[in-house]
Parts: C-alpha cells; sequence; structure tokens
C-alpha cells in the first residue's frame, strides 16, 4: 500500500511500511509498549519465555564451589615447622625464638607466621600432633594383632617417644588448655586407653586394680629425664624403665596397691 505525503507541496509517494517503521517487524517497536509489557507481565513476542519447569530446576541446582587445596610443598613445610618446633620446644621450652625454629625447618620466617600467626598456635599444633600420633599408633596395634595389651604397649613407648611428658605441660599458664583442639586430641587419648585397658581387662591381661590416670601419671614421669642429666643420655633408661612399668602391669597382679584406681576425672583435678 502506498500513500501521498506533500512536504513543501510536492506529491511524493512512500510506501507504508517505511512511514511507519515497525509495523509487522520488531525494529520500530515503541519502547513504551515495552515498559507496560514488563508492568503487566504479558511477553514480549519476540523473546522466548522460561518455563517454570526451568526456572525451578535453576533455583534448585547446587552451586559447586572449587574446594582449594594446600600445594604439596606448603604441606611438607608447615610437618616440617611441627617437627622442628617439637625438637626445639623439647630442648629449650615453649619460649624458644621462633626465628630459631624457621632455621632448623629450612624455611623463612614468613612460612613460620604463615602456619602459625603466634606462639600458642605453634605450641598447640605441636602437642596435638604428638597426642594424635600415639593415639594412632596404638590404634594400628589394636587393629594388626588384636592384643590389647600389645596395643597398650605400643603406646606407652610411643607415648615417650614423642616426649609427650616434656611438651603436655607446656599447655599452661598463659596458654588456653580449653582450646577445641586440644580437648578433642586429649579426650581422644583418653578414650582409646581407656577402651584398651578394658579390654586388656576383660582378656585376662591386666590387672584389674589400675586406672587410666594411673597408667598416664607413670608413663608421664618415667619419661621424663632425672633432674640433672642430659635428655639426650636419660633416653637410654626410658624404654627399659617403661617396659618394667609395663611388667608390673600384668596379670595376675603379684600383690596389692595401696589406694584406688586413678581415673581421668581425678588426674585433671590434680
Amino acid at each position: 500500500m502506498c500513500r501521498r505525503v506533500n512536504p513543501g507541496g510536492r506529491w511524493v509517494w512512500r510506501r507504508s511500511r517505511e512511514v511507519f517503521s515497525g509495523v509487522g517487524n520488531n525494529r520500530g517497536r515503541s519502547p513504551r509498549l515495552d515498559r507496560r509489557q514488563s508492568e503487566t507481565g504479558t511477553p514480549s513476542p519476540d523473546r522466548p519465555q522460561r518455563s517454570e519447569e526451568d526456572a525451578v530446576s535453576t533455583a534448585t541446582a547446587p552451586i559447586r564451589r572449587k574446594v582449594t587445596r594446600p600445594r604439596a610443598d606448603a604441606v611438607r613445610n608447615r610437618e616440617r615447622i611441627v617437627t622442628a618446633a617439637r625438637e626445639m620446644f623439647v630442648e629449650y621450652g615453649p619460649d624458644v625464638p621462633l626465628d630459631e625454629v624457621a632455621r632448623r625447618a629450612g624455611v623463612g620466617n614468613a612460612t613460620v607466621y604463615r602456619n602459625f600467626p603466634d606462639r600458642e598456635a605453634l605450641v598447640r599444633e605441636v602437642v596435638c600432633s604428638v597426642m594424635d600420633r600415639t593415639a594412632e599408633a596404638a590404634e594400628r596395634a589394636l587393629a594388626e594383632t588384636g592384643d590389647a595389651f600389645a596395643a597398650l604397649e605400643r603406646f606407652v613407648h610411643t607415648a615417650a617417644d614423642e616426649r609427650i611428658s616434656a611438651l603436655c605441660p607446656m599447655i599452661s599458664g598463659a596458654f588456653d588448655r580449653n582450646h577445641p583442639d586440644l580437648e578433642a586430641s586429649r579426650e581422644r587419648v583418653e578414650r582409646l586407653v581407656d577402651e584398651v585397658m578394658a579390654r586388656a581387662r576383660a582378656m585376662g591381661r591386666l590387672r584389674p586394680d589400675v586406672g587410666v590416670g594411673d597408667l598416664l601419671i607413670v608413663v608421664a614421669q618415667l619419661s621424663r629425664p632425672p633432674a640433672g642429666t642430659d635428655c639426650g643420655r636419660g633416653d637410654r633408661f626410658v624404654h627399659r624403665h617403661l617396659q618394667l612399668f609395663l611388667d608390673g602391669l600384668r596379670a595376675p597382679a603379684r600383690s596389692a596397691l595401696p589406694g584406688s584406681a586413678v581415673t581421668v576425672e581425678e588426674l585433671r583435678m590434680s
């Protein structure tokens, strides 16, 4: 269809499609119409509409988050720091300079502080690690042999090797003894020793008048070198004396013990 317009008194024929641009296509649609359709919810003819099923599936789809794992070298550095700190805490106590720990571990000071922001965090990690390794040694012995008394022996000797008697007392004074990590490691050790002793007692291998507290106290005392002696030299006698103690735990008992068995609760209160 054509139409005449008269600009300046001259007749010009134009196609109505050119005059009314957009009629029958999308290029000339009024923005006001689009806005009114969006307000009323009327779908636009040229836009594909999402179904309700698509909307629900998109809303309920799980969001996948990328889990970052520490690099292997970062894990090794952390382990080296903990090992070096354990050695130096045993030799010099918990106040050893942290730059000396970094030097022995073969890492920079920044690496130490990136893993452990303060001294308390490092001491806590060392103590938790030795308790966890001691518990794991007893668990492996129990799984391998099924012998509860053998697992008890493994626990006692590993505790001496890990220097629990020297490291655990460091968690006192200014340090938070009730930190959740420490509580978890401590309770794991106590539960394990209690279970192993109960099983050894039920098998007739452990004398009945000994408690968990008795065992932990003696291990701590025998693993600590005598006053005035070199720490390294005292190591020669530790396992010998611990084995004497373990032989005294075997049933049947040769003599009656004075008093009653020491429980974990009594040990914590002492």
